[in-house]
C-alpha cells in the first residue's frame, strides 16, 4: 500500500519539476479558477492530518494547515511531497489495521467514524487520484504537457481500447 501511494505522489513531484511558479498557481481557469498549487497543497495535507493525528489515534480532516507557500511555490510544494513521502516511509512497520478515530465536516455538522489506519491511507490516496484528475484539466487548458498517461486516472478505470 505505502508502495503504490508513493509511486502516485510521485508523479505529482514530476508534475512540479516540469512548471513554473506562475503555471504552479496560475488561478485562470474557469470555472472554479484553482491552482494546481492549490489542489497539491490540499492533497498534501489530507495526508498531513492522518500523520498529525496518528499518535492520539484521532485524525480530524478538518484541521488542514492551508500553507500558502506549498500552494504559490512549486519549491515549497516539491519540499512538502518529500516530507509526506518520508512520512509514509515510516509506516512500513506499523500496523495499519490500528483503529484511528476519523473527524470531517461533511456539511452538516463534524461527524466521527472509526476506520483503520490502511482504510484512511486509502482515502487520502483516492482523493488525491481524483484532485490530480482535476490538476489535468488545469494542465490541459494551460497547454502543459501530463506528466504521464495515466496522470489523474484511478487504476480501476477501464480503458478504451481505442486508447490501448
Amino acid at each position: 500500500m505505502i508502495e503504490a501511494i508513493t509511486y502516485n505522489l510521485n508523479r505529482g513531484i514530476k508534475l512540479l519539476n516540469s512548471i513554473t511558479d506562475t503555471q504552479y498557481s496560475d488561478t485562470s481557469i474557469n470555472p472554479y479558477h484553482s491552482s494546481i498549487g492549490g489542489h497539491m497543497r490540499h492533497i498534501l495535507d489530507v495526508f498531513d492530518c492522518i500523520f498529525e493525528g496518528l499518535d492520539s489515534k484521532q485524525v480530524d480532516l478538518t484541521a488542514r494547515k492551508r500553507n500558502e507557500l506549498a500552494e504559490q511555490k512549486t519549491a515549497f510544494g516539491l519540499v512538502y511531497f518529500q516530507e509526506t513521502i518520508k512520512k509514509l516511509e515510516t509506516l512500513k512497520n506499523v500496523d495499519l489495521n490500528q483503529v484511528v478515530k476519523v473527524s470531517d465536516d461533511l456539511g452538516l455538522g463534524t461527524v466521527v467514524a472509526n476506520y483503520t489506519l490502511s482504510s484512511a491511507l486509502i482515502q487520502a490516496h483516492s482523493h488525491a487520484i481524483h484532485h490530480f484528475a482535476s490538476i489535468g484539466y488545469i494542465i490541459y487548458q494551460l497547454g502543459i504537457e501530463m506528466p504521464d498517461a495515466d496522470f489523474g486516472y484511478n487504476p480501476t478505470t477501464p480503458k478504451d481500447e481505442l486508447q490501448a
